[in-house]
């Protein structure tokens, strides 16, 4: 058995109908099992991005293998943090956290004397 890693599904709900979404999950479900690739359902995550005003709560939640996956109001896919109602703010926020982690080091990198060329190389190899 061979493992699926960051396998992503996205289906439309259109007005409350979700059975192409959850049709969807059933081929996915089942071209897993007929390429012997195993779906970690615990670590399996369901974020729905609902445009219709207070309705995000009538959505069932969908199950795979008897096991109910997890509903999220945000992950982060690619490097870019998603969050339900498609703002752009939660990946804005870990932009700018990253940007003063990186800033902190290269201060404090200056504040011993480190070349600007030495800066410029610590700063490029930090992810």
């Amino acid at each position: 058995i061979k493992f699926a890693d960051d396998t992503t599904v996205v289906g439309r709900i259109t007005d409350g109908d979700e059975s192409e979404y959850r049709r969807e999950i059933d081929r996915l479900t089942k071209w897993r099992q007929h390429n012997n690739l195993a779906l970690n359902t615990s670590k399996t995550k369901e974020l729905i991005a609902d445009f219709g005003r207070g309705r995000m709560g009538t959505h069932s939640p969908v199950y795979i293998n008897g096991s109910m996956v997890e509903r999220v109001e945000s992950f982060k896919f690619l490097g870019v943090h998603i969050f339900e109602d498609l703002s752009w703010s939660v990946n804005t926020d870990a932009i700018i956290k990253n940007a003063h982690q990186r800033l902190y080091f290269l201060t404090r990198l200056r504040r011993v004397g480190m070349s600007r060329r030495t800066l410029s190389i610590f700063y490029r190899c930090t992810a």
